[in-house]
């Protein structure tokens, strides 16, 4: 019996030891190289890359922030907290109110009874045909306290190519 007790602890000052060495060598494989010697030069004054203005939007191919005509195409239809986990969740419908196939993207606020907001989350609708609708869930992440309501805070419609 005290055999094996010696060897075991002969076996754990060696992992000991090892794990020890191995160590010391990732630390001195991250050490941070020595500081530069290079001189030391004052900012510019001016800006030498200043840019020409656009003459169109480059932004034209990008959603636009909540557009009242793509909010109108949003109503939520549910608002539900999960009994198990806590999560909010909100039940979106959405009517492509446009004359073109388009893609949404729905933010959505989850507020606590003061309506402080206590969670965030999200929904989208990939080329919703004009007239078409869809259902989605935006789901929240966070858990939130019972009696949370559900607040759309932003819709972007993108014309589909």
């Amino acid at each position: 019996m005290t055999l094996a007790v010696g060897g075991g602890l002969i076996v754990a000052g060696a992992v000991v030891a090892l794990v020890h060495a191995a160590m010391s060598s990732v630390q001195d494989s991250i050490a941070l190289p020595p500081r530069s010697e290079a001189p030391y030069s004052e900012p510019y004054e001016e800006d030498p890359y200043e840019e020409e203005p656009y003459e169109e939007d480059p932004y034209a191919e990008e959603p636009t922030a909540t557009e009242p005509d793509a909010k109108k195409d949003v109503t939520i239809t549910a608002c539900t907290r999960d009994p198990q986990i806590g999560w909010q969740s909100a039940k979106v419908k959405v009517v492509n109110g446009s004359s073109t196939t388009a893609s949404y993207t729905i933010m959505m606020e989850f507020l606590d009874e003061d309506g402080v907001k206590v969670a965030e989350g999200g929904a989208g609708v990939v080329d919703l045909e004009p007239g078409g609708s869809a259902v989605k869930k935006a789901q929240g992440l966070g858990e939130v306290p019972p009696g949370t309501t559900c607040r759309i805070s932003d819709v972007w419609r993108t014309p589909s190519d």
